[in-house]
């Protein structure tokens, strides 16, 4: 399958909503529409460091999405890049779409010059973690929330 990585544009919004729909499913998540409508707008604002590319098909069809971030750390002057979201589509699995958009989001971290790009995932999702496993590092840091009062 050929792959074209692109910037998300205003036309692919019902690509992209199908999409994130089924990666809120995947991990068990109901938004709200205006959380999802707002997210989306923040793609497309400049005034949000908030990022999103697409993967499509000969077709110009958006088959995998990605969402990144820029922010400042601690522990270096320059930015660090954190890959918040990733979904394929399911039929388009395995064929190279996760992997490609992952690379691309590499790519622009280091046109910023971030010190390092990082995401999380569930441990259960052991596809996902097969292709991490190959292009990423598994770190030992475990992750907390604040508990809800």
């Amino acid at each position: 399958m050929s792959l074209t990585v692109r910037e998300l544009r205003q036309e692919d919004y019902l690509d992209w909503e199908n999409l994130w729909q089924g990666y809120l499913s995947f991990y068990r998540v109901t938004l709200a529409e205006d959380v999802t409508r707002e997210t989306w707008n923040r793609l497309h604002d400049d005034a949000f460091d908030i990022h999103g590319l697409g993967a499509a098909d000969e077709n110009d069809k958006i088959l995998g999405i990605v969402h990144f971030l820029y922010h400042p750390v601690t522990w270096s002057i320059a930015p660090r890049c954190y890959l918040e979201d990733l979904y394929v589509s399911e039929d388009a699995r395995g064929q190279g779409a996760g992997r490609t958009l992952v690379e691309a989001v590499y790519s622009a971290a280091r046109e910023r010059q971030a010190d390092q790009v990082y995401w999380l995932t569930e441990t259960e999702n052991l596809q996902a973690r097969e292709l991490y496993d190959r292009i990423g590092e598994l770190t030992s840091f475990i992750k907390y929330k604040g508990r809800s009062e």
